[in-house]
């Protein structure tokens, strides 16, 4: 946590991490056939948290990214925490 701030990592930077490893590659494909990542694995909900942590937790200092939380739909929500 930063000292002068609070903050664990600061939330500009977090979006910008989070549009550049995750919305960038994801938003508006289909998952199936536009995604490499995706094209030997199902796109489950339960797949696509893990994957979004893959790609977040080498660029957030260790220890900071504790729980990566996917809505699917309202009622439909996933939460992955790295195990």
């Amino acid at each position: 946590m930063d000292p002068e701030t609070g903050y664990v990592i600061d939330i500009k930077a977090l979006k910008a991490l989070i549009e550049a490893r995750v919305l960038s590659r994801l938003d508006h494909k289909n998952l199936n056939l536009d995604v490499p990542d995706f094209a030997e694995t199902i796109p489950t909900a339960e797949n696509i948290v893990r994957w979004c942590w893959q790609q977040l937790a080498p660029a957030i200092p260790r220890g900071r990214l504790c729980r990566v939380v996917l809505w699917e739909t309202e009622r439909n929500v996933v939460e992955y925490t790295g195990g």
